[in-house]
């Protein structure tokens, strides 16, 4: 093969190729035609047909200079010719014809930006917090059905219904897309917190068969979350969320070695994002001198901990424990309780620490089994831990994280 057909045919994507890039793409698409038509339904169909359509053109023509624009482009063309087929009602088909220009839904509020107005409208107070969470997630992060469900430890049907019922009550309550007011923010702000936080968990360690880390998620978040800091640089929430984030993100390029999830302990620092440390460490100091601590401040504050020590073994020990103790005063969760026994393991020994986890009500979570997997090991109960990484391996869907866990299981003795 030669000429004009054999260039096609080297640099034509591959069916995963494209839907990596609409993934890539999915919450700047979603929000701007969320932001231009102000249905979300419509938005999601259209991105939809858009996808389709790119399947269709891309391994014979190739990805677009622009992909993030061509999706836009087609999918707006693919709701308006949508709306269009409706015109019947009568509502619908003047929707279609204003549509020809720009002009947003609704106000655009104090900043602007299309992916941040999205989540402030998802996190309206008019909806029950966990569809909050879920709706954005969807919209946003681009997550299936099935990996929210995951996130949340709930059946993938219960799920679908809470985004579902989400959708019909913006829709129903005719809820505005803009960022609220200046006065109505604090009311919103930790719903958005909590999306913020959800989506970079699910790029720092991706559920599913794909990377294992989606670097589209973690810059993502990390990028609303400064976004929000701009707007609220006061709020000392936000700040420590922005620092927590960077802190992790600083850890990231560490995390995965050869298709295997790497341990904090055995990671390289020397290939630690030292200007993300720098940056996050500071703003750290700058909640400590208010000193009015709260969840996303103390959790930076342990990022901190772990990100100043030069090795492994120089961890301040006591300061993480302190600070688990003071977070579970404000988040008395059984993960929290998850995270402070792991590192009681590291302070006062694997057998105390171990008491602590199996009171947990964690049975369907893979990090409980984890670690006591890790736990019984420690005290020589080979059989017992071996149980325990394949009840890990059963709930596990991270890629990278499974083949350390079957690593792991397989040094045990016997």
């Amino acid at each position: 093969m030669s000429g004009p057909d054999a260039r096609s045919a080297r640099t034509s994507p591959t069916a995963e190729a494209v839907e990596r890039i609409f993934r890539d793409e999915y919450g700047r698409l979603i929000a701007s035609l969320v932001r231009r038509f102000g249905d979300i339904d419509l938005a999601e169909d259209a991105a939809g047909e858009a996808l389709v359509t790119a399947l269709e053109k891309w391994p014979v023509s190739g990805v677009p200079p622009n992909p993030g624009a061509w999706l836009t482009t087609t999918a707006g063309n693919r709701a308006i010719d949508r709306l269009r087929r409706e015109k019947h009602r009568m509502s619908k088909h003047q929707a279609a014809v204003m549509i020809e220009d720009d002009t947003p839904h609704e106000p655009t509020g104090v900043i602007e930006d299309d992916r941040l107005r999205l989540i402030f409208t998802c996190c309206h107070p008019a909806l029950a917090p966990e569809a909050r969470i879920a709706l954005t997630l969807r919209l946003l992060g681009g997550l299936t059905v099935a990996e929210i469900a995951s996130a949340f430890l709930v059946q993938e049907t219960t799920m679908a219904q809470r985004i579902t019922r989400a959708k019909a009550k913006i829709k129903g309550a005719n809820i505005p897309y803009r960022v609220p007011e200046q006065d109505d923010l604090p009311a919103r702000v930790g719903a958005v917190l909590a999306v913020l936080l959800l989506i970079f968990n699910e790029g720092y360690l991706s559920s599913g068969d794909g990377d294992p880390i989606r670097e589209e998620l973690t810059g993502e978040a990390i990028r609303l979350a400064r976004t929000l800091h701009e707007l609220l640089p006061d709020d000392l929430e936000v700040t420590g969320l922005l620092a927590m984030l960077l802190l992790t993100e600083a850890r990231r390029t560490a995390r995965v070695r050869g298709g295997e999830l790497v341990p904090l302990e055995e990671q390289d620092r020397g290939g630690w994002d030292r200007a993300l440390i720098a940056e996050g460490h500071a703003l750290v100091r700058s909640c400590l001198a208010v000193n009015r601590p709260g969840r996303y401040q103390i959790l930076a504050a342990l990022n901190a901990v772990h990100t100043d020590a030069p090795t492994a073994a120089a961890t301040d020990w006591s300061q993480v424990v302190a600070l688990y103790d003071q977070l579970a005063r404000i988040d008395p969760s059984p993960i929290v309780a998850l995270n402070r026994a792991v590192a009681i393991a590291e302070l006062d020994g694997p057998e105390v620490a171990l008491a602590i986890v199996e009171r947990l009500p964690l049975d369907g979570y893979h990090a409980w089994h984890a670690t006591r997997a890790e736990l019984l090991r420690r005290l020589g109960r080979s059989a017992e831990s071996r149980e325990q990484y394949d009840a890990a391996l059963a709930v596990c869907d991270n890629v990278a994280e499974r083949a350390f866990l079957l690593r792991k299981r397989g040094q045990l003795a016997g």
